[in-house]
């Protein structure tokens, strides 16, 4: 899966000897399958484990990984360079921008979210917002969303509810009928507007 040099798990250990018993690492990707993603790494608390996380051990520590990004950290490989000033730890992972989700075998799921990720979040990040599928009624032909950071609240989100992702979605996908709007909004600090 993730191959990690002798030395980055070394790094490793001696990072989270430094940290409360129980620490680990997640290997996280923001924006998969897109040319915005982003790989990073992280600390990750036994409380912060999810049901979607597949473990991965190594020698004295464990890598978490959320099962969806799986395939995009196909060849992922992570190595501590060091040079006579500083070391870096870097994670390379050919497939993290890689549309894997156009294939035919693809779910509806996988599709609906890529398809957020590429045309519609994009333009939400510029508000420090963004949108993410919670689940498909397909019964009922609902996709249920959730708006995340400044769309959370903000003044605007019945219109770009209805004008940018409903429209979005349903012109894209023939399968939805409806896009049920899911997130709590509280208005606040974090909100944009």
């Amino acid at each position: 899966m993730i191959t990690i040099s002798e030395s980055a798990q070394h790094h490793f250990r001696s990072l989270l000897s430094k940290e409360p018993d129980g620490t680990q690492i997640r290997v996280f990707i923001t924006n998969p399958g897109t040319p915005m993603a982003e790989c990073g790494v992280a600390y990750c608390s036994i409380d912060e484990v999810e049901k979607s996380d597949i473990r991965f051990e190594y020698n004295q520590f464990s890598i978490y990984i959320n099962k969806d990004l799986i395939s995009f950290l196909k060849n992922a490989e992570i190595d501590l360079i060091v040079d006579k000033i500083s070391s870096q730890l870097t994670l390379k992972a050919p497939y993290a921008k890689s549309n894997i989700f156009q294939k035919k075998y693809s779910s509806l799921e996988d599709k609906i979210k890529y398809f957020l990720n590429v045309e519609i979040n994009p333009q939400l990040l510029m508000h420090g917002g963004e949108v993410n599928l919670i689940e498909i009624d397909q019964k009922n032909g609902t996709a249920i969303i959730q708006f995340r950071g400044g769309c959370n609240g903000c003044s605007m989100i019945g219109i770009t509810l209805k004008e940018t992702v409903e429209k979005k979605l349903l012109a894209a996908f023939p399968e939805i009928k409806k896009v049920y709007d899911g997130t709590e909004h509280l208005h606040g600090q974090h909100s944009f507007y």
